[in-house]
């Protein structure tokens, strides 16, 4: 077979045995970390559109690729973009999105846009189970590719045997996993179950096919290129297989005492030498932190020092682009043709040079218009309010440094990384007391370990304040706590604190809210979150915020915001809450397209459509006194 990718690495035994198989074959593939997975599978995918027999070969449309993130679908899908020959109309997709489009088929008339993600992925396992991905225009996959899928747990993993199982007789399926990289068992609450869920999806796949299982693996690290990016990959073959919590409290410090090698300490993030280190950076790197509470810290102190990065969001977070609210109001044509697509976009100021073609081509699949080759823009608009805005039209990520947790980066390399200094044992248990997952936590140190392709460092981790969940809830709003049950000091912000139901300036100028944000507003800048008056806005509620950036305002806080500090600030049943004056230490982390009714949108001059831009913002904020920088208390 002639190696056709000229400018790509040829394929290794290990991979071509994996790139060869029939599209009807079921394979299993364990890949170490830096194993060339996603180039093994473009090429898996060109090799399952192409094959040399007509027969054997598929049509894009009957293959499903489900990615866990938007950053995994987006980066399969530029590598199938630069280097697929035959694959390129593949369209990788997350589990969530691939779950809507199932439910939206099964059934058109319910409302799935309000719907929790759980919610949706459970009511995709039933659509499946009922067959109906016979139905209508949907094609049942005849193969698919799985990524990450030692990270199947719960629902999703329900998902994914659902469909195999439906058309076990009729689809082929490439699944890619490595146990050793297995770090979302978190997310189920029950250590017991937590367990049982561990490796359950590999399980499952050798008893449903004891006979016809293929079981491959790649072995050959391609990612790290230095002896200290290498430290920690010795330890995987042992990583698959633990269990026992003797074993892993060996495994973690044996990689802890690897990675605080004192050559490649950095001290403390704030020194001026690791600060001019970070501002000069040429290439990537990612600072990577064990939980969101040091992710957040880290991001406030390098704002603080004026280094640019970029925080990594949930991966269940899929903010639209602000460039779609005013694309969709510069024009009142219901449809638009390739060209004027290209010149409305031009005429948006954008912190990067967008690829128009690849932004038309992803936004034309998702609202095709009844003309040919038109976008038909109502369609666009829906995509939007109902949360189905195709990932490959998202911002791209351009920022040199990210600040991520380990989970967060999972699939992605940098060249530089620093991973903050991890706790020992003991201050591991003293931490997490009975919850202690120790085969977690060395699987966890593992994928921060083996990211870096060059340089591999380690930073004191800062003083971290006291978060805790309003009301004692798994879900309840983290707010900065005290020793005292009743200490309220601040509260973290989240995606959906800014009002989406009536656009930025509603009340003053919103024409001019709209400018202001698209001209001043960027990433990183701060905001503060100012109390309007005393009077809650309901019995359960806090009174109004303004969101403010140079004194201006930008915004107003959520219904759910005020719902939220409520619950943060009633302390008991009998205590009367206490509103701060202001919040302080926010950043805006990104400007969105957000949609809300059209009559709000046509009474404050934005148009007919109901769309327009807001600000998202994140970070630990404070409890300050109006106009002083003195905190304030109970």
């Amino acid at each position: 077979m002639t190696d056709a990718y000229l400018d790509s690495p040829p394929l290794t035994d290990e991979q071509r045995a994996v790139v060869e198989q029939p599209w009807d074959a079921r394979v299993l593939v364990t890949a170490g970390a830096g194993a060339g997975k996603t180039h093994t599978l473009v090429r898996r995918l060109d090799a399952l559109c192409g094959h040399e027999d007509p027969d054997e070969a598929l049509e894009a449309a009957e293959i499903l690729v489900l990615t866990f993130s938007r950053a995994a679908a987006r980066e399969l899908r530029e590598r199938i973009a630069r280097h697929g020959e035959r694959a390129r109309r593949v369209r990788a997709q997350t589990f969530d999105a691939w779950a809507y489009g199932v439910l939206v088929q099964a059934y058109p008339d319910r409302e799935w846009g309000s719907a929790s993600f759980d919610e949706r992925i459970r009511a995709a396992v039933e659509a499946i189970e009922k067959g109906s991905l016979e139905s209508g225009d949907t094609i049942p996959p005849a193969h698919v590719v799985i990524d990450e899928v030692q990270d199947l747990l719960g629902d999703r993993r329900e998902l994914v045997e659902a469909l195999l199982d439906r058309y076990q007789d009729s689809c082929g399926f490439t699944v890619v996993g490595d146990a050793a990289q297995s770090v979302y068992g978190f997310q189920i609450e029950d250590l017991t179950r937590r367990n049982d869920e561990t490796g359950r999806f590999f399980e499952w796949l050798r008893c449903s096919y004891p006979d016809d299982l293929v079981e491959l693996r790649l072995t050959e690290n391609f990612r790290a290129v230095t002896p200290e990016a290498r430290i920690a990959l010795a330890h995987g073959p042992r990583l698959q297989q633990v269990s026992d919590t003797d074993e892993a409290v060996t495994l973690y410090e044996e990689l802890r005492d690897q990675l605080l090698d004192p050559a490649n300490g950095m001290g403390d993030l704030t020194d001026q030498f690791a600060l001019d280190g970070l501002r000069n950076l040429s290439d990537t790197c990612a600072i990577l932190t064990r939980d969101n509470r040091q992710a957040l810290v880290i991001s406030g102190l390098l704002h603080e020092h004026g280094v640019e990065h970029r925080l990594r969001r949930p991966l269940e977070e899929r903010p639209v682009p602000y460039w779609v609210a005013e694309l969709l109001r510069r024009t009142e044509a219901t449809g638009l043709t390739d060209a004027r697509f290209r010149s409305l976009l031009a005429e948006i100021p954008l912190p990067y040079e967008p690829n128009a073609t690849a932004l038309w081509t992803a936004l034309r699949r998702a609202a095709r218009g009844t003309g040919r080759n038109v976008l038909d823009l109502e369609r666009l608009r829906r995509l939007v309010a109902d949360g189905r805005f195709p990932d490959e039209a998202a911002d791209p990520e351009t920022a040199p440094i990210v600040v991520s947790t380990v989970h967060r980066a999972k699939g992605l390399e940098f060249d530089r990384v620093i991973v903050l200094t991890p706790p020992t044992i003991a201050e591991l248990h003293k931490q997490h007391k009975d919850e202690l997952d120790l085969p977690a936590e060395v699987r966890a140190l593992y994928v921060a370990m083996t990211r870096v392709r060059q340089d591999l460092y380690h930073a004191r981790s800062p003083e971290l304040p006291i978060l805790r969940r309003a009301g004692g809830r798994r879900n309840g709003r983290r707010y900065v706590g005290g020793w005292r049950s009743y200490d309220r000091f601040g509260i973290v912000a989240e995606a959906g604190d800014v009002c989406h139901d009536n656009p930025p300036g509603h009340d003053t100028d919103a024409v001019a809210t709209q400018a202001y944000l698209l001209e001043q507003v960027r990433p990183g800048k701060e905001v503060v979150l100012r109390r309007r008056h005393g009077l809650p806005m309901g019995e359960t509620q806090s009174p109004p915020y303004a969101l403010l950036h140079d004194g201006r305002e930008v915004g107003e806080a959520s219904r759910r915001f005020r719902e939220e500090l409520f619950q943060v600030q009633k302390v008991n049943r009998t205590w009367d809450p206490w509103w701060p004056d202001e919040i302080r230490d926010l950043r805006i982390d990104t400007l969105e397209t957000v949609t809300g009714s059209t009559a709000a949108g046509a009474n404050t001059g934005l148009g007919e459509r109901g769309v327009w831009i807001a600000p998202r913002i994140t970070g630990i904020g404070r409890y300050r006194r109006a106009d002083e920088d003195e905190e304030q208390r109970a």
